[in-house]
């Protein structure tokens, strides 16, 4: 569990950060959770983009996308989610 200080901080270092992954009407699938769990293990904080035709809020999907991958929710914003989880080979961003 990340405290209110290290989620601002996250959410300044994401602000640069390239969405990389759309989650579309499929929602959390299998894949989507392979996807996730692969790039946070890579990069530690990842932005997504969750289309309209997911058919769920933001805010329930990136939850339950954190859940599955063992995250946490940084931010979600808009259709826009951010989410952080440390490397467990090489962590690169260290928190306050």
């Amino acid at each position: 569990m990340i405290t209110s200080k290290q989620r601002a901080y996250l959410r300044g270092l994401a602000n640069d950060y390239p969405v990389i992954l759309q989650i579309g009407k499929g929602g959390v699938t299998e894949n989507v959770v392979k996807t996730v769990a692969d790039a946070l293990e890579a990069r530690e904080l990842i932005k997504l983009h969750i289309l309209e035709n997911s058919g769920e809020e933001p805010h329930a999907l990136a939850n339950d996308l954190a859940a599955a991958v063992g995250a946490d929710v940084v931010s979600v914003t808009g259709r826009k989610a951010v989410l952080y989880r440390r490397s467990k080979k090489k962590p690169v961003i260290e928190l306050p």
